[in-house]
């Protein structure tokens, strides 16, 4: 199902009605039946199965993921993204206006959890195939639980108070089969949500391939996820063992040099992709409501730019530190003036459009959702405590963009300077409100640009601050009544 297939709102209790919603998309699918009747025949071979795997992560380039909100949710409400002019949308990032029926981004609710309904439709009917002594299933499988896990923990990040803050608190709803239509699961843990996370990634683990499979998750994507997952656990042993795992992996990752970090961004799959999400012309493109399009700088030429979000100045004086700077190369004048480079172009391909999409040039390059580079931040963190002097080596490669920049020692190194590289180096990736709330760190917001209208957050907040996290929608409370008192503190 190509996206712009418009999906009506998804209730994650209507599980039973959604499967058979799965088997009827035959355009989705590819595949018979296209009937309800025959719902139990719709995966069959392994083929069949990597098929429905392909349309669960075109799923997840859905506007209200990671085509989109997600990354924009995580750098705005970061402070490393500002709204120059309210009105333009998306506004309540910035400015936090939520409440239970407004702003409150139903859409991230529905859409994760209608990806997770299908990862749990394909992992039944393996396990259906298996039973019956059918084989070939393992790297769809891997796969799917692999997904899942990174669904869980992006809801329970945005849906509930950190694990290293609160982990007895409210998580979300964990769905793991075909329920009932009239299922009404409620909220565990976050530390239940964080223990199926990790044995979702366990169990698939051994069943991923080690080779590097292109626009697919392999061994080393899902290592790469648990070493982001056991990081946001304060567990930095484990965090630390499973990015240098991925690291060491050099037959298939390597960093960037200088003079090549720039131009990575017109290409997909290069040496520091560890998974991404394709993007395709007339199919999931998302063209003007794509991420580069909402980011680059609306005054300049004809090519579609909306402008709605531009760095923040603290960004700017971040990535100013260092004259060479190689990540300048993605960075325009913004309409502010001729001079502030605040205009995002990673997903642009590049300052001149010149992508591998570039016939349409609206979402010139795939989303990129683990990086090498993110691995070598991990690593430099958790290694900090005890091992300065390698944490100083891992910062370095990263550091080394900046060849202005003193290198870090072990006696220089903090965990501002690991943040604030991880901020210049995953801008425009979706990174830094998590990071600094899971640090439980205090994020300032210039509300540098005019005209600009901000009263239901402070100028400084932190974890403590109620809207860091989004209220269930009512939507979902009406449909699941149990929900009502389990709503987040300050929405009731």
């Amino acid at each position: 199902m190509s996206k712009k297939f418009e999906m009506k709102k998804i209730n994650i209790f209507l599980i039973g009605i959604l499967v058979i919603g799965l088997s009827s998309c035959k355009k989705f699918l590819d595949m018979s039946p296209s009937n309800s009747a025959d719902s139990e025949k719709a995966i069959t071979t392994p083929r069949d199965a990597q098929i429905l795997m392909n349309g669960i992560m075109s799923q997840m380039t859905s506007s209200s993921y990671y085509g989109r909100n997600f990354i924009l949710y995580g750098d705005a409400k970061g402070g490393d993204l500002a709204v120059y002019s309210q009105g333009r949308g998306l506004d309540a990032f910035y400015t936090f206006q939520h409440d239970v029926n407004l702003n409150n981004y139903s859409s991230f609710w529905s859409q994760i959890y209608f990806c997770i309904l299908q990862s749990n439709y394909l992992l039944e009917e393996i396990q259906k195939l298996e039973a019956n002594g059918i084989t070939g299933f393992n790297t769809a499988k891997g796969q799917a639980l692999t997904v899942r896990a990174l669904m869980y923990f992006d809801l329970v990040r945005l849906y509930s108070k950190a694990y290293t803050y609160d982990k007895a608190s409210y998580g979300v709803p964990l769905i793991l089969t075909k329920e009932s239509y009239d299922a009404r699961p409620l909220r565990p843990t976050v530390e239940a949500n964080y223990a199926q996370i990790l044995k979702d990634l366990s169990d698939a683990s051994s069943l991923l391939p080690k080779t590097k499979t292109n626009g697919y998750i392999n061994y080393y994507a899902n290592k790469a996820l648990l070493a982001r997952i056991y990081l946001f656990m304060n567990d930095k042993p484990n965090a630390l063992l499973a990015a240098e795992e991925v690291i060491n992996a050099t037959s298939l990752f390597t960093l960037y040099p200088n003079d090549k970090w720039t131009d990575s961004w017109k290409s997909q799959y290069g040496s520091e992709s560890i998974f991404e999400l394709g993007i395709n012309p007339l199919e999931n493109d998302l063209g003007t409501a794509s991420l580069g399009v909402y980011q680059r700088n609306r005054n300049v030429g004809t090519t579609a730019a909306l402008g709605f979000f531009y760095a923040s100045t603290d960004f700017l004086a971040r990535l100013n530190e260092g004259a060479a700077d190689v990540r300048k190369g993605v960075m325009a004048r913004d309409e502010t003036s001729a001079s502030r480079l605040g205009a995002l172009y990673k997903y642009s391909g590049s300052i001149d459009l010149a992508g591998d999409k570039s016939t349409a040039n609206n979402t010139a390059v795939n989303i990129k959702v683990i990086r090498l580079s993110e691995m070598y931040l991990i690593a430099a963190e958790a290694a900090l405590a005890t091992d300065a002097a390698k944490a100083a080596t891992y910062l370095n490669a990263i550091r080394k963009r900046s060849p202005n920049l003193s290198a870090a020692t072990a006696g220089t190194i903090t965990l501002d300077m690991i943040l604030n590289e991880k901020s210049k180096e995953l801008y425009g990736e979706g990174h830094r409100f998590f990071d600094l709330i899971r640090v439980n760190k205090s994020i300032t917001f210039n509300d540098e640009f005019g005209g600009l209208s901000i009263s239901h957050r402070p100028k400084t907040i932190d974890r403590t601050f109620y809207r860091t996290i989004l209220p269930i929608p009512q939507g979902e409370i009406d449909a699941n009544p149990g929900l009502k008192a389990q709503q987040n503190p300050g929405y009731e």
